[in-house]
C-alpha cells in the first residue's frame, strides 16, 4: 500500500497528462483566451512585411489587435469551431495608402468570418466571400 503523500501527488500529475493527451474533437471550440496571434496571408494574398496585424483574445468574449495601422476591440461568440465578431472600435490614425488598405481587407474580413481552427502554431479564419482563409500564426500561447 502506498502512502497517502504518494497518492496526493500523483494525481495532479496523472490529470494534467490525461489532458495534455486528449485532441480536440472535430469542430470542437479551440481555445482562445490568452492568445495572441500575427497575421500572416489575406485569404491569399500576402501582407506588407513591415507591417504586423495582430489578433488577440484577451478574455472570454473580447478580441483586440492591431489592423495593420490602427489598434481594435471588440467582441466574439464562439459557438464550436463557430466563429463571429461583434462590432469593432478603433483607433484612428492617418495610414499609408498600401496600408490603411490593407488594414480595410482585414477588418471586412473579420467580420465575416465564420469558422476557426487552431493546428499547433498556426490559426485559420474561414471568411465568408474567401476562396482562402485567414491565416495566422502564434505570438503568445
Amino acid at each position: 500500500m502506498k502512502p497517502l503523500w504518494m497518492a496526493t501527488l500523483a494525481l495532479p500529475l496523472l490529470v494534467g497528462l490525461s489532458a495534455c493527451a486528449v485532441p480536440p474533437a472535430p469542430g470542437a471550440a479551440p481555445a482562445l483566451v490568452g492568445t495572441e496571434w500575427r497575421l500572416e496571408d489575406l485569404g491569399g494574398t500576402g501582407v506588407i512585411d513591415r507591417v504586423q496585424a495582430t489578433l488577440a483574445f484577451p478574455e472570454p468574449g473580447r478580441v483586440a489587435g492591431f489592423g495593420s495601422c490602427n489598434r481594435f476591440f471588440g467582441s466574439y461568440t464562439l459557438v464550436q469551431d463557430r466563429i463571429a465578431f461583434g462590432q469593432m472600435g478603433t483607433t484612428r490614425m492617418a495610414c499609408v495608402a498600401a496600408v490603411g488598405e490593407q488594414e480595410a481587407r482585414y477588418m471586412a474580413a473579420l467580420q465575416k468570418a465564420q469558422r476557426i481552427r487552431i493546428e499547433g502554431t498556426s490559426l485559420q479564419l474561414s471568411v465568408d466571400g474567401m476562396d482562402k482563409p485567414l491565416r495566422f500564426s502564434r505570438i503568445k500561447p
